[in-house]
């Protein structure tokens, strides 16, 4: 990302060191298996399905926009002071929600078809990869930001690949250990299409700063921003925990695959032989 010109300033993601892309890495796959227990949960409870489609779709979207954010306190421009847009930085999260959503639910209740996983994967990492470059509108310093197209073409595949591949996994990964295998996986798809977005970045300066650092008000404003999310991460992390039969997953055979269906038709899509078994104990929504 480091270009020698008298007008383009040396750009590092990494000025913390190893910290950052852990840190965000581990949120990536916090919210990916969260949202496959959900999901699973969902294709056993199909009377609560919308319920815990949601909660899944908010898992992984808090899980994504917190990686990208994670991410950025390790962004310098050397020679520059870096500070966001509160509103973009907002709106950013809605995004990364409300896409997600859009493919969890699509899956959730149309089924996993590659036609189907096509459109949801398409239309879902196209808003992730939207997220991505909305949250980087609303980076303010003192000179402009470009991108390289071929590279910004590169980060929009692989989001629109990592997301098929994550909503496969949601209708296809019912095991416990094996959800955990993919939320490793997909935390790698999704961490690696922030870097590949951020290795097209360049910035070129129209004046000087004092100082290349950003400055503590900088790491203040974003870890106010992550205080929310990472609250609803904790949250569903709880709601999964406490619930046994989420954690057993499917210890008595398969969930049953979603039939393509109406999505606002009777009180539910399924057919009355894909009810969901009784619950073994507890109280769930």
């Amino acid at each position: 990302m480091t270009v020698i010109s008298a007008e383009t300033a040396t750009v590092s993601d990494f000025y913390y060191g190893a910290v950052t892309p852990v840190a965000a890495y581990l949120m990536a796959c916090l919210g990916a298996g969260l949202g496959l227990r959900c999901t699973t949960r969902s294709l056993r409870r199909p009377q609560h399905r919308a319920r815990w489609l949601a909660l899944g779709a908010v898992s992984i979207g808090c899980g994504i926009w917190t990686m990208h954010f994670i991410a950025m306190i390790g962004f310098s421009v050397q020679g520059a002071l870096v500070d966001y847009d509160g509103t973009k930085t907002l709106l950013s999260l809605v995004v990364a929600i409300a896409v997600v959503a859009v493919g969890v639910f699509l899956v959730g209740y149309r089924g996993g078809s590659p036609l189907n996983l096509g459109v949801a994967g398409t239309v879902t990492g196209l808003g992730v990869a939207a997220m991505h470059y909305l949250g980087m509108a609303a980076i303010h310093t003192n000179g402009t930001l470009h991108y390289d197209p071929t590279t910004v073409a590169l980060s929009i595949v692989i989001a629109v690949a990592a997301a098929t591949a994550a909503l496969w996994a949601a209708v296809s990964i019912h095991a416990l250990w094996a959800s955990l295998g993919a939320s490793l996986v997909m935390g790698i798809a999704v961490t690696g299409m922030h870097y590949t977005g951020m290795a097209a970045v360049s910035v070129h300066l129209t004046n000087v700063a004092g100082s290349s650092q950003s400055s503590a008000d900088l790491i203040a404003f974003l870890l106010l921003m992550l205080a929310g999310p990472l609250l609803v991460l904790l949250v569903a992390a709880v709601i999964v925990m406490f619930d046994p039969d989420m954690m057993l997953g499917e210890k008595e055979g398969q969930a049953p695959e979603p039939e393509a269906a109406a999505l606002f038709g009777g009180d539910s899509v399924f057919p009355e032989r894909q009810s969901a078994q009784p619950s073994q104990g507890g109280t769930s929504w």
